[in-house]
């Protein structure tokens, strides 16, 4: 049976360039949506967070702001509630071998910006995966956790890699990143990433580049998610 190991924010703010601190968390349909899709095919799911603190529900995902109809927001938030006990007591992301899983899954929102993006614990693992060859995903604000991760002679191990996440003019549709001190794409690149994005913002749009796996936006989660089934099937084939 394949293993999955969601990675999630542990952040319940993102600090802004004038020191405001704006609410967030992680991102209801990055979670909830391949969390149910891998459920479905039958996968083992564990959560881990720094510090193994229950990680919080961005509400604006779920709000307006999230871009899906009322529909689709009660059945995300209908899912976050059915697996809230998982939510509630996730892994010491310390105390985790992600060697024992098939796959290594980190879901976005901003949180994401705050605390993965500086975390030495997960920029460790993140450093392992990568050059263990086995499969590695990253959605939306996702690979802000890549900035964490360090060769043992201080290069960047995504150097090279082509991948997306949120593009610049997707988060500047919020009002309030007009002032975050910085942007994922900017930062991606200038660390020796090969970003891509899709032709049109807030449209599915994924990337795969060897053992990493990476979606655009919210909107890839479905794509990324079932992209990642075949990735796994494949593998336990060969």
């Amino acid at each position: 049976m394949p293993s999955v190991l969601f990675v999630v924010t542990a952040a319940d703010h993102w600090t802004l360039r004038d020191g405001t601190l704006h609410p967030t968390g992680y991102w209801a349909e990055e979670l909830a949506e391949p969390h149910r899709i891998f459920a479905e095919a039958g996968w083992e799911i564990a959560l881990a967070t720094p510090g193994g603190v229950a990680p919080t529900l961005d509400e604006l995902s779920l709000g307006l702001a999230g871009g899906t109809t009322p529909w689709r927001r009660r059945a995300l938030r209908g899912y976050l509630d059915s697996i809230r006990a998982e939510l509630d007591r996730p892994r010491l992301l310390a105390e985790v071998d992600e060697e024992g899983f098939d796959l290594v899954f980190y879901p976005g929102g901003h949180g994401p910006m705050e605390d993965l993006a500086v975390d030495e614990t997960s920029g460790a693992l993140l450093t392992r995966r990568l050059a263990s060859g086995r499969p590695l995903a990253l959605l939306c604000h996702g690979p802000a956790a890549l900035l964490a991760a360090k060769a043992p002679d201080g290069s960047r191990p995504f150097a090279g890699y082509r991948m997306t996440a949120l593009s610049n003019l997707e988060e500047r549709i919020n009002p309030f990143a007009w002032k975050a001190s910085w942007l994922l794409e900017d930062r991606l690149c200038e660390e020796g990433a090969v970003y891509r994005k899709g032709t049109l913002p807030l449209r599915p749009f994924v990337v795969s580049d060897r053992n990493l796996h990476t979606g655009q936006n919210p909107q890839s989660a479905d794509k990324l998610a079932r992209k990642l089934l075949g990735v796994i099937a494949d593998e336990q084939i060969v």
